[in-house]
């Protein structure tokens, strides 16, 4: 296909967000946690009465107003998936949480969970504030399954990943809310668990130590264990899930990309205008490769020096309901994720047809940039600003400017005053 010249983004109408259907588990891994048509209800009273007398006396005109913290959730989550929880407050994710962990029992429904679970769900959860903090890694690894043989081989590697060590002994009452967390997450990812469940306790820890559980998590993910937690920071769910479930008002409104998921709760929350974008693999228009080279249709080549030129190729797949012109918004990306620079097609976009079709974007000169870039393509409805899709590629390209550090070379002088 040619290539098409550069040109300012049309505007459009943004348009409202929509619900996305469900995501099953990956293909021929085994479901480990499976919930079917669960909901929770809970009784509000707004009066209760403060004695025996009372209670006796008012029986029969003492009334609750049922609550559902969970609808009819339906989720199945397959070995080896790391799954993000998320949701405004109130949404239902601790209560979700507490139910696949078998803590608390729904309603109507029903929950099976495979393997060993490991639940770090709440502060303090198992805890005994009047024994030390020794006690304690007996007490709550034994709720979790592990023998007194078990407990005492791993006691000390426990006590060295809380840090805790001068104030093992010490009742746990006396302890800070960061040091609970600290005691209670180094027991749970030691007993070897094949489902760690998580919840938002983790923030009240110091930086240091949350890091340090990050990398326990990511060990985890990486084992292929199952790991379910809730979260309300959004961007950890981008980095470390592949899954992402968002709940609003006990329903699940939301359940694949964590991309999409993340964006969508973003608008429900406001921080974001509605669009609505829908999973990748459902998409009418897939960007499904990009190239680099010095020319269009060239030979691939990833590395550059300032002045060259560079064609940046986003090779597309087109179904027969894609959308009959569309528009590609291409963001460079650097390190950190910092856009440097961005491309897109002329108004109205291009109609590449079913099919599959490459759009060139030809930068004529680079400028005197050092570093190492990705790709990030967004895809739309060119006539009704209707966002398709969204995909960020690992493929990188490189620039070698003239600077020994930094990302652009700045002219300036260095002048002396007294």
């Amino acid at each position: 296909m040619p290539s098409q010249p550069l040109a300012p983004p049309p505007m459009q109408p943004a348009q409202p967000a929509a619900v996305v259907p469900s995501a099953p588990p990956a293909p021929g891994a085994p479901v480990v946690i499976r919930a079917a048509g669960v909901g929770k209800k809970f009784v509000a009273y707004h009066k209760r009465a403060t004695s025996l007398k009372e209670r006796f006396v008012r029986r029969d005109t003492t009334s609750g107003e049922d609550f559902w913290a969970l609808r009819d959730i339906d989720v199945e989550i397959g070995r080896g998936q790391t799954v993000g929880l998320a949701g405004a407050n109130g949404s239902g994710k601790s209560t979700l949480l507490k139910v696949l962990a078998g803590i608390l029992r729904p309603t109507h429904g029903s929950v099976s969970v495979s393997g060993r679970i490991a639940s770090l769900l709440e502060l303090g959860a198992g805890f005994n504030g009047e024994l030390s903090g020794r006690d304690n890694v007996y007490l709550n690894a034994s709720l979790l399954g592990l023998s007194k043989r078990e407990i005492d081989r791993l006691f000390d590697s426990i006590v060295d990943f809380s840090e805790l060590r001068h104030k093992i002994d010490d009742e746990v009452k006396h302890y800070s809310s960061g040091q609970y967390v600290r005691l209670g997450f180094a027991v749970a990812v030691h007993v070897d668990p094949d489902v760690l469940l998580v919840d938002e306790v983790l923030a009240v820890g110091d930086e240091a130590f949350q890091r340090k559980c990050l990398a326990k998590i990511a060990q985890f993910r990486d084992e292929g264990r199952t790991i379910l937690f809730v979260t309300h920071s959004l961007d950890l769910i981008e980095n470390m899930c592949d899954r992402i479930l968002v709940l609003e008002s006990g329903g699940l409104i939301f359940d694949g990309q964590p991309v999409v998921g993340t964006k969508l709760l973003r608008q429900r929350l406001g921080s974001l205008p509605a669009d609505s974008p829908i999973p990748f693999d459902l998409a009418p228009v897939k960007p499904t490769a990009v190239a680099f080279s010095r020319n269009p249709g060239g030979p691939t080549e990833v590395q550059y020096d300032p002045g060259e030129q560079l064609t940046v190729s986003v090779e597309l797949d087109l179904t027969d309901s894609a959308p009959q012109y569309v528009y590609l918004h291409v963001e460079i990306m650097g390190q950190g994720e910092i856009p440097i620079w961005m491309m897109e097609t002329p108004p109205g976009g291009v109609s590449p047809g079913p099919g599959t079709a490459v759009v060139d974007f030809v930068v004529p000169r680079l400028p005197e940039l050092l570093g190492a870039f990705a790709i990030n393509v967004r895809v739309s409805d060119a006539a009704t600003g209707q966002p398709v899709t969204v995909r960020r590629f690992e493929e990188l390209f490189g620039v070698s400017g003239p600077q020994v550090a930094g990302l652009l070379k700045v002219d300036y002088e260095a002048r002396l005053r007294r």
